[in-house]
């Protein structure tokens, strides 16, 4: 079965064809820049030459429609009708409450989606578009949902709950929802399979770290706690979110930056985190780079960034009275050993032990812990789209 995965943001579709019967990316591609001059086409094949499109694109339907055309294309197509997509799985940020698995979509579903839109004002809106853009261009083909918040939806309240009044959340449903969470579930169970245990009997410890980073501690295959709360801008620092800050900063950064409440969460998420720390770049390579180069100062934010997950990592250890297995995925936790060597230095009282050799590793499949470790360390390279393609295959069948 070939389906479709659609990833949309609000001037952009990432897109990749799975044949799920062998698990394999038979085309991905990028549309850029929707609606704004110099929007353009990367499609890549997976046995053909890539090629990028520069054309004007004014909407996502339009997006659609490019993408669906190279897909079939005589030269650089994968399939020979459109026909042989058999279904689209979409991926959407927030659920809310409201769903805790996947779901056909229907026109209950993208009303339930609409009205998660003030918990995700910047992510639910586009991933809309994409689903009505596919809808429009792609009649009768059966539509999948499948959201970042569902895995979490498993965290018991004392978890979830805020420190504010209790009418907060039944009234205004404020609480932690966490995200990321198609990956932290295809971290846990490929981590179960190479240990070669069932994932229900299993505690483990799952680190999505990129741009946007969250740890959730996974107990016996379910998430209890996350770092991500009711938007991606608690836990971790991030690219360029502040992550974890006591509350009272904001009140002084808006009297003393003048700024007002949009400003101020354009501030706490665009121009913070390792961004704003470094005053050199939101790319861990180029603090690399610079720390390798003597920047004192790019080091230390390394270093701030990796306490920040030995905290997350102690925090849920503790949580799930111990950890058997941990894993790194994302760009940064599948290509860039030292994070996870300086994230896990000095944690003798769980055990650990990385080889060091193993560790040298660049976005491989692969152990690096040392034999005698009592806790089992993973990089894992994350795999959301196979995720999204293998439950929306599920639904549709």
């Amino acid at each position: 079965m070939n389906i479709l995965i659609i990833n949309a943001g609000s001037s952009s579709i990432k897109y990749q064809l799975i044949d799920t019967n062998a698990e394999e990316v038979i085309a991905r591609g990028l549309v850029e820049r929707i609606g704004i001059s110099g929007s353009d086409l990367k499609h890549i094949p997976s046995v053909k030459e890539p090629l990028i499109i520069n054309k004007d694109i004014e909407n996502h339907e339009e997006a659609i429609k490019l993408v669906l055309e190279y897909l079939v294309h005589p030269k650089y197509g994968v399939i020979n009708d459109l026909k042989q997509i058999n279904a689209v799985g979409h991926r959407v940020v927030h659920g809310g409450e409201k769903f805790s698995s996947s779901v056909i979509i229907t026109e209950d579903v993208m009303k339930a989606i609409e009205d998660c839109i003030p918990l995700a004002p910047l992510h639910n809106p586009p991933n809309i578009l994409g689903i009505r853009a596919c809808q429009k261009v792609m009649p009768g083909v059966p539509m999948v949902a499948v959201f970042d918040t569902a895995f979490h939806q498993t965290m018991p309240k004392h978890a979830f709950l805020y420190g504010l009044p209790y009418e907060d959340y039944t009234e205004l449903r404020i609480r932690r929802y966490g995200f990321h969470g198609t990956s932290h579930y295809y971290i846990s169970r490929r981590l179960a399979h190479l240990i070669g245990k069932p994932v229900d009997k299993l505690k483990i410890i799952t680190c999505h770290l990129g741009n946007g980073s969250s740890i959730t501690a996974v107990k016996y295959g379910k998430s209890i706690d996350t770092s991500m709360g009711m938007t991606p801008l608690e836990g971790l620092i991030m690219g360029t979110r502040c992550g974890d800050i006591d509350p009272g900063v904001i009140k002084v950064l808006m009297d003393k930056r003048d700024l007002d409440a949009q400003q101020m969460n354009d501030y706490l998420n665009k121009k913070c985190g390792v961004l704003g720390l470094s005053q050199i770049s939101s790319d861990f390579r180029d603090l690399e780079a610079a720390a390798e180069a003597g920047n004192e100062h790019a080091a230390l934010v390394r270093e701030t960034y990796c306490y920040r997950i030995k905290k997350y990592i102690g925090a849920y250890a503790a949580a799930m009275d111990g950890v058997d297995a941990i894993a790194f995925g994302g760009g940064i936790g599948e290509n860039d050993p030292g994070i996870r060597a300086i994230s896990l230095r000095d944690m003798n009282y769980l055990g650990i032990r990385i080889d060091q050799k193993a560790n040298d590793t660049y976005g491989k499949e692969i152990r690096i812990s040392a034999p005698d470790s009592k806790v089992e360390v993973w990089c894992i390279p994350t795999n959301e789209e196979l995720t999204i393609a293998k439950e929306t295959r599920a639904l549709v069948e």
